[in-house]
């Protein structure tokens, strides 16, 4: 059908396999997704479907009146994202819905994409796990600073040093996760793991590369 999907987060539970094992589960709400756009190699260059996804209360007047051709005005989606056809001799036509068993199956391995959480400004310690100093020699004051940043030559600090800042907040992919349980009749989808976003952020998912 397509190469991905994009479902909301829900929390995370844990369950045991079948040998007793403990496994942490992340769930998602994977409600089926309309498609609002089908662009052709003729046309657009380059073969997609434009899927629109989650649900807000205003919009703007150029995306109503887009919605409104193809008679879905009365969705207000959260926004649009663009996947690949896996089949590119296969039909479609706006407003069709695709669900998540058209994409994936229990046991399949996906690569999931998300926005981690954002801890604001972080010293060396929290953002990069850094031991701290000692406190004896005089210096109780310093014991979580990062110490010396650079040395004479070349005179700069080197890009990419190891120092306090903006944690989190980043878009972060965690790879070959599988999938636990597809419950399309509660729209319901368990991973094994655990995915970077904090509960009702979006996470794409899309097959695994490995």
């Amino acid at each position: 059908m397509i190469n991905g999907f994009i479902c909301q987060k829900i929390g995370m539970t844990n369950t045991y396999d079948a040998s007793g094992k403990r496994l942490a589960i992340t769930r998602f709400n994977c409600a089926p997704l309309p498609i609002t756009q089908v662009k052709t190699q003729e046309v657009d260059k380059y073969q997609a479907l434009q899927i629109a996804f989650g649900q807000k209360k205003r919009q703007t007047k150029a995306t109503l009146g887009r919605l409104a051709k193809i008679k879905l005005e009365k969705v207000m989606p959260l926004g649009f994202m663009e996947f690949k056809p896996t089949d590119p001799e296969a039909t479609f036509t706006t407003t069709q819905l695709i669900s998540i068993d058209q994409v994936f199956a229990e046991g399949d391995k996906v690569d999931v994409q998300g926005v981690s959480k954002g801890r604001g400004f972080a010293g060396v310690i929290k953002r990069w796990g850094f031991r701290r100093q000692p406190v004896s020699g005089g210096q109780s004051d310093r014991v979580r600073a990062p110490g010396s940043i650079g040395a004479q030559t070349p005179g700069k600090v080197l890009k990419g040093k190891k120092m306090p800042g903006h944690m989190g907040n980043v878009k972060k992919t965690i790879e070959n996760l599988v999938i636990h349980r597809l419950d399309t009749s509660a729209n319901l989808m368990e991973i094994v793991g655990s995915v970077p976003g904090s509960i009702h952020s979006w996470v794409i998912l899309s097959k695994a590369k490995k």
